[in-house]
C-alpha cells in the first residue's frame, strides 16, 4: 500500500468512521478521513467534538448519487429536487469536482462528507489540477479499507495508487524548490503543508490562523512516515546529524531535476508566467531558465498559490447550493468563531 496510509490506531475514532461509512451506497472506491475531527491538532482538547471530514471516490457519481438520495436524502440541499442527473451536473461541472453534504448529524457527532469520481481524483493526483483533494493527501490521514475501498488495499486499483505515491513525490520535489539551502525536518513539513493553502481564500476569512503549524507540530512522526523514505532516495538532499538539517545542493541540474517533476499543472502556470514578455519559449527552455533564476521558488510558490486560489473560491460558491442557503451560513459561521479564537491566541 502507498505510504500515505496511517493505522487504525491513529485515528481517535475507528469504529465511528466505520459505523458512518456504513450508512452509504458501499459503491466506494476509495475514502479517507481528516481533520481536527479525526487526528489531534494543538489548539483542539481531546473533549472537542469536532465536525469530522471524509472524502469518498465513486467511480459513477451519478449512480451513487441516486443510490444515497434512497437511503440519505436529508443529507442534500434543495437540489434534491433535481435528482442525481442535477447533483452530478454540479458535482462535475463546477468547482473542484466535489460535492459536499455538510453539517450532517450522525449519533452524537457532524460529518461533512465529499464525492468526487475516482478518475477525477487520479487526475488531481497526478497533474494537481485543483489541489483540492490532492493537497488534503499531502498531509497524514486515515483510509478506511471496509467495503469496496478495500480494493485498494488490495492494489487491485493500481492507478489509484501509482497516483497516490506521485502526489507525495510532487509535494516534496516543490517545496523542496521553495526552501532556502538548509532548513529543519519541521520547516520541510510546515513547508509541505502549506501548499493546499497558499492561496486558499478561506485563509484570510473563516480558517484557524494557526492551521497548518496545528497541523503539523503534533504529528511530525507521522509526516515522517509519509515521506522519509522517498526523501532518502534524494541524492540531491542530505541530512546533518549535527545540525539537524536537511541540506540541499542548489545547482541548475539538480533544480531542473526538480522543476521537471512538478506536476502537470503547475509546469503549465510557470510556462505562462515565463512567456508574458511576449517570448515564446518551449517548455523545456522554460524549465532551463527556472532552474537557474534566483526566484525559481517564488515562482513555483505562486504557480501553486493561483491553482489553489480558482479551486477553493469556485468550490466554496459551490457550497452554497450544495449545502443550502441556512447550513452554508452556519458553516460559516462556525469557521469565523474558529478563526477568531486563533487570532486571539497569536496575539
Amino acid at each position: 500500500m502507498a505510504a500515505s496510509v496511517v493505522g487504525k490506531s491513529s485515528l481517535r475514532c475507528p469504529d465511528l468512521l466505520h459505523r458512518v461509512l456504513s450508512i452509504f451506497p458501499q459503491e466506494i472506491s476509495f475514502a479517507f478521513a481528516y481533520g481536527s475531527g479525526v487526528f489531534r491538532q494543538e489548539g483542539y482538547n481531546e473533549n472537542q467534538r469536532n465536525m469530522i471530514d471524509l472524502i469518498l471516490a465513486v467511480n459513477n457519481p451519478m449512480t451513487w448519487h441516486q443510490n444515497n438520495l434512497k437511503l440519505n436524502r436529508s443529507h442534500y440541499s434543495i437540489l434534491k429536487y433535481g435528482g442525481s442527473h442535477l447533483i452530478n451536473r454540479i458535482q462535475q461541472g463546477y468547482g473542484a469536482g466535489v460535492y459536499f453534504n455538510t453539517l450532517v448529524p450522525f449519533e452524537d457527532r457532524l460529518i461533512k462528507y465529499g464525492i468526487i469520481s475516482t478518475s477525477k481524483l487520479i487526475t488531481d493526483l497526478l497533474d494537481w489540477d485543483t489541489l483540492y483533494v490532492s493537497g488534503r493527501l499531502h498531509k497524514p490521514l486515515m483510509i478506511s479499507y471496509t467495503f469496496q475501498v478495500k480494493v485498494l488495499h488490495q492494489t487491485q486499483d493500481a492507478g489509484l495508487e501509482q497516483a497516490l505515491k506521485v502526489n507525495l513525490q510532487s509535494a516534496i520535489h516543490a517545496t523542496l524548490l521553495s526552501l532556502p539551502e538548509t532548513f529543519t525536518e519541521e520547516e520541510l513539513y510546515l513547508q509541505i503543508a502549506c501548499l493546499s493553502y497558499t492561496g486558499d481564500f478561506r485563509m484570510f476569512l473563516g480558517e484557524d490562523k494557526n492551521k497548518v503549524n496545528n497541523i503539523v507540530r503534533p504529528q511530525l512522526d507521522r509526516f515522517r512516515n509519509l515521506y522519509s523514505d522517498y526523501l532518502n532516495r534524494i541524492p540531491q538532499l542530505e541530512w546533518n546529524c549535527k545540525t539537524a538539517k536537511y541540506q540541499k545542493d542548489c545547482n541548475m541540474n539538480n533544480q531542473l531535476h526538480h522543476l521537471n517533476l512538478l506536476p502537470k499543472k503547475v509546469q503549465h502556470h510557470l510556462y505562462v508566467a515565463c512567456n508574458k514578455d511576449g517570448r515564446h519559449r518551449d517548455m523545456e527552455d522554460v524549465m532551463r531558465a527556472l532552474a537557474n533564476d534566483i526566484e525559481c521558488g517564488d515562482m513555483v510558490t505562486l504557480a501553486v498559490r493561483d491553482i489553489v486560489w480558482q479551486s477553493s473560491w469556485s468550490q466554496s460558491l459551490k457550497g452554497i447550493l450544495t449545502a443550502g442557503i441556512y447550513k452554508s451560513l452556519k458553516y460559516s459561521f462556525r469557521k469565523i468563531v474558529k478563526m477568531t479564537k486563533s487570532m486571539k491566541t497569536i496575539r
